[in-house]
């Protein structure tokens, strides 16, 4: 049985120093998407959508480890954050914050393979995201990232260190606010969340 870390393997972008800010270059991957609009604090939405994708990932984690002998680690939660009027993110309209949730699948996971999973998942659990969810893939290009050690309300300090190195370096800021959550935040203290902070650049 053949085991893959890939968090191991991309160490780079799913693990950054909390002290500074890292350049790194995201190549073109795969990910398990659903899109929706609304405060992730207390919308329903937000939670059927993050247990559709895990419900999803895990399927297609048993089904390689069954049918190809490879066994991984499913991969954490990952975010990108808009909206159309950027203010709504420092004024408090958090209803309309709009988001892609999302998780990254290894290269061995081919839509068929997803689709088998999507019917699979629908006969166990009533899900109401699932009809939701896509497969495809995702690239940032050049991006500057973080790690943030704290409460997402404590993240505004960083994304601002993140803006003003890009700008410093000559750049600009380019596509969506990208997070990674390398914590359950369901079960771990506020004070010790990890998450890697994104923004692509130009």
């Amino acid at each position: 049985m053949e085991k893959i870390d890939y968090k191991k393997k991309l160490k780079e972008l799913y693990n950054s120093s909390p002290k500074e800010v890292s350049v790194v270059n995201i190549p073109a991957m795969n990910y398990l998407m659903i899109d929706g609009q609304c405060d992730p604090a207390t919308s329903k939405s937000y939670q059927e959508a993050i247990e559709a994708l895990f419900s999803v990932s895990y399927a297609l984690k048993f089904k390689i480890k069954k049918s190809q002998s490879i066994d991984y680690g499913v991969m954490p939660l990952e975010g990108l954050w808009w909206a159309d009027d950027m203010a709504d993110f420092t004024n408090g309209n958090r209803d309309n914050w709009k988001w892609t949730a999302m998780i990254m699948q290894p290269e061995m996971v081919k839509q068929e393979l997803v689709d088998k999973a999507i019917e699979e998942v629908a006969k166990k659990k009533n899900l109401p995201a699932l009809p939701l969810m896509r497969f495809e893939s995702y690239k940032e290009g050049p991006a500057a990232q973080i790690m943030h050690i704290g409460p997402f309300s404590e993240e505004g300090p960083n994304i601002q260190k993140i803006h003003k190195f890009i700008e410093e370096i000559g750049h600009k800021l380019r596509g969506k606010h990208h997070e990674i959550y390398l914590s359950d935040y369901r079960k771990t203290a506020p004070e010790k969340l990890k998450t890697v902070i994104r923004q692509p650049m130009e």
